[in-house]
């Protein structure tokens, strides 16, 4: 059985039987819940960052202690190259097409159409991905045409990277940006259209959230079951 919890803007707290993963943190819930769940978890914690920008990277996860398990601080490349960390405090660096693997879960780096990386994630039986800024970032109300085109095919090819080795997966966590404009749920809708999709997560949509809440009823369509996000520190999901 695995839990899912919302944090705050692209963060999630997943715990499984064995371990506890915390994808992209850059706030904690209003309520504490990661502050919490350090304090009195016995399990392994995975803090994985897809890439350096501030709303996904927050280097307090560095020195956040674990009493009672132990932890475990997985970056993307490019936040070391940018000097937001240092190498040494990483226990795995990775970049598109590496692979992890410990006793508790796999992890596979995919490509992203901004910064960093998106992670596919294997445990406790599940297939999870993270998209981090792995997204149609189109605009297209601002956009040019030309610009539009060039996003439209840099997404679908990476889409065409994931599909080749995970056709389905349970769980996504994916951007559903109402900044975007009128097409905002593009590149989610693109997502569920390649990728057999058991639970969609919504993300990074503050301070937006109604208007990315409607992408639902058409993520549904598509026989997704989508997770709808009230609050932060909701659990949304026990899978």
């Amino acid at each position: 059985m695995i839990k899912l919890t919302y944090i705050f803007h692209s963060c999630f707290m997943l715990e499984t039987e064995q371990c506890v993963l915390i994808f992209d943190y850059w706030k904690d819930s209003p309520e504490g819940d990661v502050k919490k769940m350090l304090e009195h978890t016995g399990k392994r914690v995975y803090f994985m960052a897809s890439h350096f920008h501030e709303d996904h990277f927050n280097p307090e996860i560095i020195a956040m202690n674990v009493p009672n398990g132990d932890k475990r601080i997985i970056l993307s490349r490019d936040i070391i190259r940018r000097h937001r960390a240092k190498g040494t405090d990483a226990d795995v660096i990775m970049r598109k097409g590496d692979v992890y693997n410990d006793e508790y879960i796999k992890i596979k780096a995919f490509g992203s159409t901004d910064a960093g990386v998106s992670f596919m994630l294997e445990t406790d039986g599940k297939k999870i991905f993270h998209a981090g800024d792995l997204n149609n970032w189109h605009w297209e109300d601002e956009s040019t045409p030309q610009e539009v085109k060039k996003m439209e095919g840099d997404f679908k090819a990476v889409l065409r990277d994931i599909k080749a080795e995970y056709p389905a997966v349970d769980l996504a966590m994916f951007p559903v940006d109402p900044r975007l404009g009128t097409d905002f749920a593009r590149g989610a809708r693109q997502w569920l259209q390649t990728i057999k999709t058991t639970y969609l997560a919504p993300m990074h949509f503050p301070p937006a959230r109604e208007k990315a809440m409607t992408f639902g009823k058409e993520a549904e369509m598509c026989g997704t079951k989508f997770l709808y996000i009230r609050h932060e520190g909701e659990l949304i999901a026990t899978i």
